[in-house]
């Protein structure tokens, strides 16, 4: 065993940047919420070691900057971090990389006899959209993604055949109620145009594509739908290298209402929180080269 201790890997920044940019140049404004972190990497070494400040680009400097460049209009997460990621590697030369990640949160108007109200807003709760820029030298990775994206059928689902030891108790179903939370990050091609490329376009698309195979084809396993979900969004996105789940199962457990003198045809369930199964799993091309770099810091996704 080596005594001689040094420094390993390391980066620094200002975290979960609220920041909210209101487009009033019409009397019909618009609203963009996002929660921004901005960490960067490169020479820190002095700082570490030494304590000289000489290359550290203060957080408060950070934060201000996410800031600055809200004035000058978000237009999507993506491409908001872009900027931050050309703006710190491109102004200050011991800056190599870095990882700047935002979350975003969305409004909808206000209905107002019969039409959205013009500057009243209510917060949609549906999901939050996520999206992280790695820099890593001359290479980009673009992660999109969602979460907390709360969806449920009540049939087509079941689960059967599974191995049965002293411990098992569950019984076999094939009708029940198949609910999750969807989280799910996709990782862009680093060969993509991100300059030419419609990301909340993307996001929509993708988000409706994941939507739409959760409610396709008889589900015999939470693990089953979530590979379905994913193979549909990367069949129709050839943009997209990879998708990772983290999916809960929310269980629903039909109650004996027979005490009370009452059947129960698959109508009264117990939601329970906890515990859960939880499903994890990558749907990837065959010949994608790995990334690690890129999801490193994301926790909760294999």
């Amino acid at each position: 065993m080596s005594n001689n201790i040094v420094l390993g890997e390391n980066q620094y920044g200002k975290a979960e940047v609220r920041v909210v940019k209101v487009t009033r140049d019409t009397d019909r404004h618009h609203i963009e919420d996002l929660n921004v972190t901005s960490q960067l990497r490169g020479d820190f070494q002095a700082a570490h070691l030494e304590g000289d400040n000489g290359h550290v680009v203060a957080t408060d400097t950070q934060k201000n900057t996410v800031y600055a460049f809200a004035r000058e209009g978000i237009g999507s997460p993506e491409a908001f971090l872009l900027r931050l990621a050309d703006h710190f590697t491109g102004g200050f030369d011991w800056v190599t990389g870095g990882r700047w990640e935002a979350e975003a949160y969305s409004w909808d108007r206000i209905q107002a006899h019969g039409e959205g109200h013009d500057h009243s807003f209510v917060r949609n709760g549906q999901e939050v959209r996520t999206a992280v820029v790695v820099r890593d030298g001359a290479t980009t990775h673009l992660i999109s993604g969602l979460k907390d994206l709360t969806v449920l059928k009540t049939t087509q689902s079941g689960f059967v055949g599974y191995p049965r030891d002293k411990y098992t108790t569950l019984p076999e179903t094939t009708d029940r109620i198949l609910a999750t939370d969807v989280s799910a990050r996709w990782r862009y091609n680093t060969n993509l145009d991100f300059a030419g490329t419609d990301f909340n376009k993307s996001y929509e698309d993708i988000k409706a594509l994941l939507l739409e195979g959760f409610t396709e084809n008889y589900s015999h396993a939470l693990q089953q739908t979530l590979f379905d979900m994913g193979k549909k969004v990367l069949e129709a996105h050839s943009e997209v290298d990879e998708i990772k789940f983290s999916m809960p199962n929310k269980h629903h457990f039909l109650v004996d209402l027979s005490p009370f003198g009452l059947d129960n045809p698959n109508e009264v369930f117990f939601a329970a929180d906890r515990p859960y199964g939880l499903i994890e799993a990558t749907v990837q091309r065959e010949d994608i080269d790995a990334a690690p770099v890129a999801w490193s810091g994301i926790a909760g996704f294999c």
